[in-house]
């Protein structure tokens, strides 16, 4: 009996395997499909391609990624700025080629310069490559290079050595004929670094945060609304100006009546002083020479038509 239970149990097992299999494979794995990475997931190599864009400020400079060149089209004549970032122990080479427009179109030479700034707007020195570049009329492209100093972990507040953050690097024509401003010219820019964070000097010093500037620091809002803080936004507490034992004295209008008083006083100790200096003797002389004797009264003159009066 429990033989035959146990037989009738198994074949409707079987059956209900058998009738559901071809359901089964026919819904899609959603395990095996979340346990590959998708193609949109992977990342693209499209993400170091050249980009196109180009700002013409500190503020609208285009970001570079790391390893991310720049191909644009320009004038000539614009400045034209990008940003990337530099880590500590890293010395950056930037490097760009400049194609001119056809020699048929220019009417003499031009001179193209590359300047590189920190995340503080320093321009910073380059220690190798061709920061200036003449191009004659003949020519038509012309090759710009500038080898930073290695960026350091930190630096002394009065000095201007690299640090970790943001450098822009800017391109500009210093010198052209004027007919030649606004033709058509292409720039090629690539960044390379060398070194890494274990060849950053000196040691013993960290930077508290990297230059790394603000962007879009401020915002314009619609005329008749009210900016809103943000959420958590305290302002800074005014800094109490330092106290001596004297700044009573030179506060408020104590400051002003005093200058003036004192001023006032000192004027007049001079002019006492320069009046003494430089009087002359009225009616006597000098001790070393006597006294003046007296002098008798001189005679009246009598009126007109009368006899004179001893």
């Amino acid at each position: 009996m429990r033989t035959t239970l146990r037989t009738s149990l198994l074949r409707t097992s079987l059956a209900a395997l058998a009738l559901a299999a071809p359901v089964l494979a026919a819904l899609p794995a959603p395990a095996a499909s979340a346990a590959s990475p998708s193609a949109s997931a992977s990342p693209s190599a499209g993400s170091t391609a050249p980009t196109s864009k180009v700002g013409t400020t500190f503020l609208t400079a285009t970001t570079l990624a790391p390893g991310q060149d720049a191909k644009v089209a320009a004038s000539t004549g614009d400045y034209l700025y990008w940003a990337f970032a530099a880590a500590e122990g890293r010395t950056p080479t930037v490097a760009l080629n400049v194609t001119l427009a056809p020699a048929a179109d220019r009417h003499g030479p031009q001179t193209w310069s590359v300047e590189v700034f920190d995340g503080l707007r320093r321009r910073q020195s380059c220690t190798a490559g061709t920061q200036n570049a003449t191009g004659e009329a003949a020519a038509a492209s012309l090759a710009l290079s500038c080898t930073l100093r290695q960026v350091r972990s930190w630096a002394e507040p009065w000095s201007g050595d690299p640090l970790p953050g943001t450098y822009y690097v800017r391109l500009s024509v210093t010198d052209a004929p004027q007919q030649d401003l606004g033709l058509a010219a292409s720039v090629q820019l690539h960044i390379t670094t060398r070194g890494g964070q274990d060849d950053a000097q000196p040691e013993g010093g960290s930077l508290k945060a990297p230059l790394v500037p603000p962007v879009n620091a401020g915002a314009t809002v619609a005329p008749g609304t009210t900016a809103v803080p943000a959420a958590g936004a305290r302002a800074a507490a005014p800094v109490e100006p330092e106290s001596h034992w004297y700044t009573g004295w030179f506060s408020g209008w104590n400051s002003r009546w005093f200058w003036t008083v004192a001023g006032g006083a000192l004027a007049a100790l001079a002019g006492v002083a320069g009046y003494t200096l430089t009087r002359h003797p009225r009616g006597r002389r000098p001790a070393r020479y006597g006294s003046v004797p007296p002098q008798a009264p001189a005679p009246q003159q009598a009126p007109y038509g009368e006899p004179g009066r001893l």
